[in-house]
């Protein structure tokens, strides 16, 4: 469960790390009673990303162009979803920019600090320009030293940033949370910090144990029901669309990365799922291989799929297991492939009875042998497709796409 940026900066000021000066809009008439000084920016609250590019930031230096700005911004759609809450909040100057992160890493089942000087982050090159420190044991504030030193800092830049992670690292546990985000932390030119933009996301099973949490949880489901049609994501950190190329990523900015690909390339993208995150209802926890396996006969199930694309980047756990299965999906009967969905995506366009064609992107030196591994499948007729540059992959699972159409 992610929280909004309102709710966010709540939990942020609750904690002690600094935040600007804001106020909740629920309505653009709140605005003439606005206790925070001009000019503020005004931030729809919506889920998805890029706002800014969306028109859903507005920067305003008077009350009537305010309630004017309101108006267009609660009704304008990001990505399909209308805010039902604006923040008011006033402008701030910032002389540099900074990322700061605390992540589960459930490959590792620890808690790993990350750190960087830039905040425009590029995923495809994250691991070249953030930091990172894994808390492998009771947490102090050594660790967050550790992680500003990496980052480059020194003297009272680097005692500041090291006190702000440790308020995060505070909240992360207190809350059980997943990810604690601040992106940008920005700096002053008088050295002072602020969290200009942060994002939280909660663990599902930890909810019921916050009784806080529970309310915002209640509150979502009541406003947003989940689509009937597929009963599986709504355990899974995922995105259900209705296209015929499902997704399967490694993490967030991964799957959300391909996505905008897939979309940009002229196809149309469906179920988007992360492999990162479990079911929240899976008891013990799963493997990697598990969520892959899984996850793989839940959009082969969906006859609407036509092609599958998976972008996996980076450190996998046992890659060469990762291949194999990869591998056995390719040989699937369909016969065997039990329902996953309760009512197909509403495509017109459906395969014929066997398993979605594989396009497999793996980036990065540590899956070589996963890829050398998948090469040897070329004497199949229904063999993966493997690259390791994601805009070929991403223009191979169209091209397949559009072929299938087209038969």
């Amino acid at each position: 469960m992610d929280l909004l940026e309102y709710q966010v900066k709540e939990w942020f000021g609750n904690i002690g790390i600094p935040v600007l000066p804001s106020q909740r809009i629920d309505h653009p008439t709140d605005l003439k009673r606005l206790k925070i000084r001009y000019p503020i920016v005004l931030k729809s609250q919506v889920h998805a990303g890029e706002r800014a590019k969306a028109g859903g930031v507005r920067f305003v230096e008077t009350t009537i162009d305010a309630i004017a700005a309101a108006q267009n911004i609660f009704n304008l759609p990001i990505l399909g979803e209308l805010p039902e809450v604006l923040l008011a909040e006033s402008k701030y100057d910032a002389d540099q920019e900074y990322y700061l992160a605390v992540v589960l890493d459930t490959a590792l089942c620890r808690p790993v600090l990350l750190g960087g000087k830039d905040a425009n982050i590029d995923w495809e090159l994250a691991a070249e320009k953030i930091q990172h420190v894994v808390v492998e044991q009771e947490f102090s504030p050594y660790y967050a030293r550790s992680l500003a030193l990496k980052m480059g800092l020194q003297g009272a830049m680097m005692q500041s940033i090291s006190t702000v992670m440790e308020k995060m690292y505070q909240l992360f546990v207190e809350k059980d949370l997943d990810l604690v985000e601040i992106n940008p932390l920005g700096v002053s030119p008088s050295g002072s910090l602020m969290a200009l933009n942060g994002n939280i996301r909660v663990n599902e099973r930890a909810i019921a144990r916050h009784p806080d949490m529970a309310a915002i949880a209640e509150k979502i489901v009541t406003r947003h029901p989940r689509n009937q049609t597929n009963g599986h994501l709504r355990d899974w950190d995922g995105i259900e669309m209705y296209g015929k190329i499902g997704i399967l990523g490694n993490g967030t900015g991964s799957v959300m990365a391909t996505l905008d690909l897939v979309a940009n390339a002229g196809g149309k993208p469906g179920v988007c799922l992360n492999l990162r995150h479990a079911f929240s209802t899976d008891t013990p926890a799963t493997t990697f291989g598990d969520r892959l396996a899984k996850s793989l006969k839940i959009l082969a199930a969906d006859k609407s799929i036509q092609v599958i694309l998976i972008n996996l980047l980076g450190s996998i756990p046992q890659p060469i297991e990762l291949a194999e299965i990869i591998a056995m999906s390719c040989q699937y009967d369909s016969s065997e492939l039990k329902p996953q969905l309760l009512h197909s995506n509403g495509s017109k366009i459906r395969r014929e009875n066997n398993f979605p064609r594989l396009v497999v992107r793996l980036g990065g030196s540590d899956l070589n042998t996963a890829r050398k591994y998948l090469a040897t499948l070329k004497t199949l007729s229904n063999a993966p497709i493997v690259v390791e540059n994601l805009d070929e992959a991403v223009a191979e699972a169209v091209n397949l796409a559009k072929s299938a159409y087209r038969k």
